[in-house]
């Protein structure tokens, strides 16, 4: 990873150029940095969870100019049956900006008109890149909504999307929500944004298995299996970390208990609306959980990430001098 200068994004047909002001560093791209993404291609400008200011606009977008907005990064063909549908996210032809197409991580980034999201009145920029995180947990639990009516949910990982399946589980009526993590400072955080319990392991959980749903926020083999087994029969385990690819689990116990698998990914455009909503409402805050770093601190910022949980449980870039 490296600090470069490169060529000015290019402003096409109803688009707009955007100055990000905070760009969160995602999983996922702790992930791609370490070789395990195979959707991130070098050379390529991370950075899907990021807000901003508009600076320039096509013609047709004039009346986007400063303004201030998130920046839904999914993009789509929007014609085809499964975005008619409103799952833009399922389109055969997605694509995420800082994916596949340049993202955030820069002093500017082209971003359609279609993928901007105006930011209410005093709602700041890191709180605008947090939409995107949230959005993805909103849509975890809207799924399993549809599978289970859930009094007690547990959380397995409590990093950023974790401890934000934990808020959209409660903003969606879960009043029992307890997560599931190694790491004591994240447990804190934990309890702190309103967890029931938090625990270092499974295992009291796993004996109990009385809960109705299981988010897995992590996607590793210890966690997927963790899932499964603090669920109780009939109850619902939603896929939403992206760790590992190929797990083996106790399928026997999936078919005999009848247990609902569920992957959820990303998000619809309602999930992302709502998101905001939550975020702006005050209904989920960012707490002590997120701080800055300049957009130059990157390479030194991915390699502490890599090496170990973070002190915070959002770090965010910025090219932007307050």
């Amino acid at each position: 990873m490296a600090v470069e200068e490169i060529d000015e994004p290019r402003l096409g047909d109803d688009a707009v150029i955007v100055q990000p002001e905070a760009a969160g560093i995602c999983g996922s791209e702790i992930e791609g940095y370490l070789g395990r993404m195979a959707n991130r291609v070098p050379p390529l400008v991370m950075g899907h969870e990021f807000a901003g200011t508009v600076m320039t606009t096509a013609p047709s977008a004039g009346a986007w100019s400063g303004r201030r907005v998130a920046v839904n990064p999914l993009l789509s063909c929007r014609t085809c049956a499964r975005c008619r549908a409103g799952e833009r996210n399922l389109c055969a032809e997605r694509r995420l900006i800082g994916v596949h197409l340049a993202g955030g991580f820069a002093e500017r980034v082209a971003v359609p008109v279609a993928n901007l999201v105006a930011l209410p009145d005093g709602i700041d920029a890191r709180t605008g890149a947090l939409v995107e995180p949230l959005a993805n947990a909103v849509h975890a639990v809207a799924l399993a909504r549809r599978l289970v009516a859930a009094d007690l949910a547990v959380v397995v990982g409590a990093g950023t999307i974790g401890v934000f399946a934990l808020h959209a589980a409660h903003a969606a009526g879960i009043a029992d929500v307890r997560v599931v993590e190694q790491h004591p400072g994240r447990r804190a955080a934990a309890l702190a944004a309103g967890a029931r319990g938090a625990y270092g392991d499974a295992a009291e959980l796993a004996r109990e298995r009385r809960a109705d749903l299981v988010i897995d926020a992590v996607g590793a083999a210890a966690t997927r299996r963790a899932a499964l087994d603090i669920v109780r029969p009939g109850g619902a385990v939603v896929l939403l970390g992206l760790h590992e690819d190929e797990t083996a689990l106790p399928f026997h116990r999936v078919v005999r208990d009848q247990i609902a698998l569920q992957g959820s990914f990303a998000y619809t455009d309602a999930d992302f609306a709502s998101a905001l909503e939550l975020l702006a409402s005050g209904r989920v805050t960012l707490g002590e959980l997120t701080r800055t770093r300049p957009l130059e601190a990157g390479p030194d910022e991915f390699a502490s990430l890599a090496a170990g949980p973070a002190p915070s449980l959002k770090t965010f870039l910025s090219a932007v001098r307050s």
